[in-house]
């Protein structure tokens, strides 16, 4: 990625100075930005802040596509001795301007490796792509077997490092390699893990979570707790994995989340950075909307940080657009919204809506508890970005890292983001969605349950969590993502108002028409009930106790009030048993 700076924007060339340098996409090499003289925000003081806090093992997280890699990438070519006299990297950045780290550049044995790839469906699949990130590091430093610097047991552990090793030897490699470069250089060495936690997303997601929760662990203690010969690491992820899976045994972790005060600025662009840039690449009357397209993100107590890799498109295609929300799949949030309870899609309704959640939090994120926490599944939003602080404050309990939140979505790009991911829920039933909306509006009940009854069925098992549809479950959940689908989807000519109740009795929705005077779009009162076997012994009877119900608590009266014309709201009961649907109105 390319980074962008203000306050400390890179000197252009003598004689270039009102010249708007190149914005490049997706460079990830330190190097190359600073020899190509690319757009590139001045974040080298990260570099002295983090080496003069003097923690042993560092833990930084942030969203996904923040500069995490480039910073990265930055740190290795100022530490690493294999980038000694490369001054040019850094003269007339913020660094270079203290004689003691011009001193400090390029003296220590750097060890760098992103488990970013690393993405398999198998246990089996992870850990050999990760053994390659490690034997690839034993490959590029052979030169280490030169001589008889190493002994020759050394030299034969060195030569056992390969794909296929064992996972004895994989645990032990990086704690070796530590050992056999301090024995080259007199130094420890520097270690910098790039988004360790992406394979642990993908164990979750794919089932093997507990097999590489053992072997990371293994990994780290070795590499991380003993070994003497570590001058200092540096981790980054997006999410904080609870200290009991992975980091039980690393007393020496300092962790750094998205509220934490150490290194607010280091990831991401400050709104000076931004509106300095925009200035320089002659879009400074765009800084309004570029603020609520790409605003919104906190780290700390520095509020007004944009997301920079929507911003550095911005800046190369000058269009407003969801660059950052489209540039993965989302798919854990979509995979834990879509099939979460009615809690979690009447939440999110709040939030697309425009108003705040209040939830407790805890940073460190239990995999193992999303299913079934719906304060895991926020705290999982927040770490990923797509939810921003607006307040907090410290609960006592027993958890020392457990907050309540006021949260709201980050900006306009996340809420176009969960629009899209909504619509697409219902994407296999596209066709029979949208005409079930016509006849909505349009008062056709028999077209609205043929529709209705097609939608059910192409997308009612995609709500439900278990391996089996559950009858008792998937209902409430399809509906709700329902609703869900219709505030997105009905936006330029309905204010939807919710009334919502806990569990399977009951849920109203009401379409307010944004244009009272226009008869083409009636005010619309839904009652959903499912069936109870107790009470009804057919959807008709069902159906009719939800119509029943509108009457009964006078739904229309809010209507009303809001200038809808009584003879211009219709009434629909929606009854459910499993799949199936029945409506019917008046």
């Amino acid at each position: 990625m390319i980074v962008l700076h203000m306050s400390n924007i890179v000197k252009q060339e003598k004689g270039s100075e009102h010249m708007a340098r190149t914005v490049g996409i997706g460079t990830q090499s330190f190097e190359t930005v600073r020899e190509k003289n690319t757009f590139y925000v001045d974040k080298t003081s990260f570099i002295k802040e983090w080496w003069e806090n003097q923690d042993d093992v560092t833990l930084i997280t942030r969203p996904r596509r923040f500069g995490k890699t480039l910073n990265m990438d930055m740190i290795k070519c100022f530490f690493s001795n294999k980038y000694e006299g490369r001054r040019d990297l850094f003269e007339g950045l913020d660094i270079w301007e203290d004689e003691k780290y011009r001193e400090l550049q390029g003296t220590y044995p750097v060890i760098f490796l992103s488990f970013a790839g690393i993405k398999g469906n198998t246990f089996e699949v992870t850990q050999q792509q990760i053994c390659i990130k490690i034997s690839d590091i034993y490959e590029e430093n052979r030169y280490l077997l030169d001589g008889d610097i190493l002994s020759e047991n050394e030299k034969k552990f060195y030569e056992s490092v390969s794909m296929d090793m064992s996972d004895a030897v994989c645990s032990m490699a990086l704690n070796k390699m530590c050992i056999f470069m301090h024995k080259y250089y007199g130094k420890k060495a520097i270690i910098l893990l790039d988004e360790y936690d992406t394979p642990m997303q993908e164990a979750y997601v794919n089932g093997y979570w507990e097999e590489l929760v053992a072997f990371t662990r293994s990994l780290f203690n070795s590499t991380f707790k003993t070994n003497p010969y570590l001058e200092r690491a540096i981790m980054t992820g997006i999410t904080r994995v609870s200290k009991e899976s992975i980091f039980s045994d690393l007393n020496n972790l300092v962790v750094v989340t998205s509220t934490s005060k150490q290194y607010e600025t280091a990831f991401g662009f400050t709104e000076e950075e931004v509106f300095n840039a925009l200035d320089e690449q002659g879009l400074s009357d765009k800084k309004e909307e570029v603020k609520m397209w790409y605003d919104g993100f906190t780290f700390g107590d520095k509020k007004d940080i944009y997301n920079p890799w929507s911003i550095i498109n911005f800046l190369k295609f000058k269009s407003l657009k969801t660059y950052w929300a489209d540039s993965s799949s989302n798919g854990l949030i979509n995979n834990l919204v879509q099939k979460g309870s009615s809690y979690i899609k009447t939440m999110l309704e709040t939030l697309i809506s425009g108003k705040t959640i209040n939830v407790r939090i805890d940073e460190q994120i239990v995999f193992s508890e999303l299913q079934y926490s719906e304060d895991a599944v926020w705290s999982l939003m927040l770490a990923s970005g797509y939810l921003k602080v607006i307040s907090s404050e410290e609960l006592n309990l027993t958890r020392e890292s457990e907050n309540e939140y006021e949260l709201g979505l980050t900006n306009r790009e996340i809420l176009f983001m969960f629009r899209k991911m909504i619509l697409r829920w219902f994407s296999p039933a596209k066709m029979e969605t949208n005409g079930f909306v016509r006849a909505l509006i349009g008062g056709d009940i028999e077209s609205m349950n043929e529709y209705m009854n097609d939608v059910a069925l192409k997308t009612f098992s995609s709500f439900d969590s278990g391996k089996h549809i559950s009858e008792k479950k998937a209902p409430e959940r399809f509906y709700h993502g329902f609703v869900l689908g219709l505030m997105v989807d009905q936006t330029e000519n309905y204010i939807i108002n919710s009334n919502r109740e806990s569990g399977y009795g009951r849920y109203d929705i009401m379409l307010e028409p944004v244009d009272k005077e226009n008869i083409k779009y009636p005010g619309i009162v839904i009652e959903f009930k499912v069936i109870n076997p107790r009470k009804e012994n057919s959807l008709e009877e069902t159906v009719e106790a939800a119509l029943q119900q509108i009457k009964e608590k006078d739904y229309d009266a809010e209507l009303i009030k809001r200038g809808v014309d009584k003879e211009n709201i219709h009434h629909y009961g929606f009854a459910f048993k499993g799949k199936e649907v029945l409506i019917d109105g008046d």
